[in-house]
């Protein structure tokens, strides 16, 4: 994507976020490069240059930002995080407190931090709804509610009732028709996603800084009739699993099962999504003729863009009549590099 100089230099001067991925900005009074969303200082006009990727800046001879931190994954989610969230995955009966993560060399006022901003809830509170989804599916299988307390970790069956009672609004005895949509965060090239799930199948898949991605939560849980909560799901093994060989260029299409979650107009429209083959890029006005009316365009465009499940269902893989990329809820840049990934040829 060659954009000018000063469109860069206005998007970085603005930390405009649709714009990562797209460029790295090298500062050449400092010798460092930074994304463009770097919150330090913006240096003049003429003391910048761009570069399309880092490898570049670095072979220039730029130092990666402190601050900004070019060369990670947009989003990525720390190591040291990452290792506890897979052993609360194994075992949800788990529970660090802050002198567990203190031998562990972690702040606890940062991993405070960093849940609040990237889930919305203390450590604390996470370790809680991990441990709550975990004992809401034994309940659901038949387990009796003393022995999931017990086995949960809980020292009590009164703690337990009453920490079940705050995520889904009733008592564990009452809960059978009680539903769960699982929630993760899952780490691909391109930056953190959150994938949703239920028993059906896949119901979400959206980058982290997508603008929409609240709305589509409360969407998913209203229409849905469940409680969204972190925790694993079996759908997830398969799903990080195929992204991954995505990623590697060693996957065209992918099989984890799918939970559709929309209107009968929409659900057949993201079913056309998936007919567009890997490598092919289709225009609205082509879905819209599958679709049995090519005067449908507008509308097609609008559930296009109400598709909560990025990558499996395509709708990277569709531009405008005149060749241009069009809006992704990923960020167009995103979208160039998927259909770079593929080596979609543009018509």
């Amino acid at each position: 994507m060659n954009l000018p100089n000063d469109i860069m230099y206005n998007a970085s001067f603005n930390k405009d976020a649709s714009f990562e991925g797209v460029f790295w900005m090298g500062v050449k009074t400092t010798g460092i490069f930074c994304r463009p969303t770097c919150t330090t200082r913006k240096p003049k006009p003429e003391n910048v240059e761009f570069f399309s990727n880092t490898k570049d800046a670095i072979l220039k001879g730029y130092r990666p930002c402190k601050v900004c931190k070019p060369l990670e994954k947009l989003n990525e989610t720390p190591k040291y995080i990452q290792e506890i969230i897979t052993e609360l995955a194994e075992n949800p009966s788990l529970k660090f407190k802050d002198y567990d993560l203190v031998k562990r060399g972690i702040e606890p006022a940062t991993m405070r931090r960093w849940f609040l901003k990237n889930h919305g809830i203390t450590f604390q509170a996470y370790q809680r709804m991990f441990r709550i989804n975990s004992a809401f599916k034994k309940i659901q299988q038949g387990e009796t509610v003393t022995e999931t307390a017990l086995e949960s970790g809980y020292e009590s069956l009164s703690g337990f009732t009453e920490s079940f009672k705050n995520v889904f609004g009733v008592s564990p005895k009452n809960s059978k028709n009680q539903k769960v949509i699982d929630l993760k965060r899952i780490e691909t090239p391109l930056g953190t996603m959150y994938a949703a799930a239920t028993d059906e199948g896949i119901c979400m898949l959206e980058f982290t800084d997508r603008k929409m991605l609240e709305t589509e939560l409360k969407h998913l849980s209203k229409s849905l009739n469940a409680n969204i909560i972190q925790g694993e799901n079996p759908h997830f093994n398969s799903l990080e699993e195929q992204l991954t060989e995505y990623f590697e260029g060693k996957r065209k299409e992918f099989t984890v099962p799918l939970h559709f979650v929309g209107s009968d107009f929409q659900k057949s429209v993201w079913k056309i999504l998936m007919k567009i083959p890997y490598g092919e890029t289709w225009s609205y006005a082509q879905q819209s003729e599958i679709l049995g009316d090519s005067k449908k365009v507008r509308a097609v465009a609008n559930a296009n863009g109400m598709n909560k499940i990025s990558i499996l269902v395509p709708c990277h893989r569709v531009i405008g009549s005149d060749g241009n990329l069009t809006g992704y809820g990923g960020g167009i840049w995103r979208k160039q590099k998927l259909l770079e990934l593929e080596g979609a040829i543009l018509f």
